[in-house]
């Protein structure tokens, strides 16, 4: 692949799926960046290396629980074995939310996102830091504009995401001075088939047409629209870039202008 940005780099991402996952891997390909994919389930990795590798790309997928510190050991060990280099970690894996209120929502059902998301991201950037360190490289944490607001029945992922950038800001103050950079994309609504599906049983529920749930959507943005996972993916690419030295410890929103930061 011909490439810009990421020419020459080992990027890993992690919770790599059909969504943002695979827009990431597949934007940081075409970035001219190799991929090492890893997730829990294997077939999903290899479908996406699959893509990558069919458009002239390099891959390593490494099936991965990154709440397991054996199996992200191993992942880096491989990682470093295979290129003997680490250019840029992005930490996409998260659970799924609770969409209940606070005071309904079960303990085990915060405390398990809070072990994958939040606990999982700083297990893989401790492990990943000494490589990190040694390329002058890049850590992107994928975060979400929950952050911006206190809407009903998220609660418990607006904890979990503050929490991570909480923990973003502070490993960009200490990892700066090894010359790793930590910076945080803030998607909003991403028009994946996940979404569709689920403003299908909106649609549903309310009578009313898919293509009028996303409009009632899109209406409270500045774009009118909501953002495709490629258009995500490109944040991501950017700050995992060179383009991005002289950035750390931020935000970069990218929900075409539903929320101002």
């Amino acid at each position: 692949m011909s490439g810009a940005l990421l020419d020459g780099k080992v990027v890993v991402v992690s919770g790599v799926g059909p969504g943002l996952g695979r827009s990431i891997c597949l934007e940081a390909a075409a970035a001219g960046a190799t991929i090492v994919l890893a997730a829990r389930t294997e077939s999903r990795l290899l479908e996406v290396a699959a893509e990558i590798e069919a458009a002239g790309g390099a891959t390593l997928s490494v099936p991965t629980d990154i709440t397991d510190e054996a199996a992200v050991q191993n992942l880096v060990a491989r990682t470093v074995d295979t290129f003997g280099r680490v250019d840029a970690l992005v930490n996409n894996a998260f659970s799924v939310p609770s969409m209940k209120p606070l005071d309904r929502t079960d303990f085990d059902h915060i405390r398990s996102s809070l072990d994958m998301t939040v606990l999982g991201g700083l297990r893989m950037t401790q492990a990943f830091a000494p490589a990190l360190a040694e390329a002058k490289g890049a850590v992107v944490m994928i975060n979400s504009m929950v952050v911006r607001h206190s809407e009903p029945r998220y609660g418990s992922y607006k904890l979990t995401k503050a929490a991570l950038l909480a923990m973003s800001q502070t490993l960009a103050t200490e990892l700066g001075g090894k010359g790793v950079r930590v910076n945080s994309v803030l998607p909003g609504y991403i028009w994946t088939d996940q979404l569709k599906w689920y403003f299908g049983q909106v649609a549903e529920k309310y009578g009313i047409t898919v293509e009028q749930v996303y409009e009632q959507t899109a209406s409270k943005s500045d774009l009118k629209r909501l953002p495709e996972p490629e258009e995500i993916a490109r944040a991501v690419v950017f700050l995992a870039s060179d383009w991005s030295s002289a950035i750390t410890g931020q935000t970069l929103d990218v929900n075409c202008g539903e929320y101002h930061n």
